[in-house]
């Protein structure tokens, strides 16, 4: 299977997406590619991976959420692999309001099981798709960021591009 791999520059830094057919398999706030697969469950890795200047819908998609349009991103079509409540986690973190965080304890509640909030926790921190499934979205019940494997000025900043389009 081949995948293509897109670099976008952000201003949160370099932004790379790997995709294939039009699907992003694995996305981040890295200029390393090898900083992608790793999350990207055994069976969707790709044999090779070619370098292209232009994703389409994913790259208008990244574009537009600088922009200051958070929503294109959730309609780019996302592949993850893993348990059920895992995927279903995925699936709704898509579903939360750009500008409106959820706590760790309402997203497991969001995602079927109020008392799982550590596979709650856990969704978010094998989430391989960053931005497309926007884990940043989850914060910790103090209001505090908690974590984020791009770091937290990063999700910080995009809390707060999503609040100033909330405020629109």
């Amino acid at each position: 299977m081949k995948a293509q791999l897109l670099q976008i520059s952000t201003p949160d830094g370099p932004f790379t997406v790997l995709a294939r057919d039009g699907t992003v398999l694995s996305s981040g706030w890295t200029d390393k590619p090898g900083d992608l697969t790793g999350q990207i469950h055994p069976s969707l890795r790709p044999a090779t991976v070619e370098l292209v200047t232009e994703l389409g819908g994913i790259a208008a998609a990244v574009e537009a959420f600088y922009a200051g349009d958070p929503l294109p991103a959730m309609q780019v079509p996302v592949l993850q692999k893993s348990g059920p409540f895992r995927a279903h986690a995925w699936d709704v973190l898509r579903l939360v309001r750009p500008g409106s965080p959820v706590t760790y304890t309402e997203y497991a509640g969001l995602a079927g099981n109020p008392k799982a909030v550590r596979a709650a926790a856990s969704a978010c921190a094998f989430n391989a798709a960053a931005l497309f499934v926007p884990c940043h979205r989850v914060i910790r019940t103090d209001g505090s960021l908690g974590g984020f494997r791009w770091g937290l000025p990063i999700k910080e900043s995009l809390l707060a591009r999503e609040a100033a389009w909330l405020r629109l």
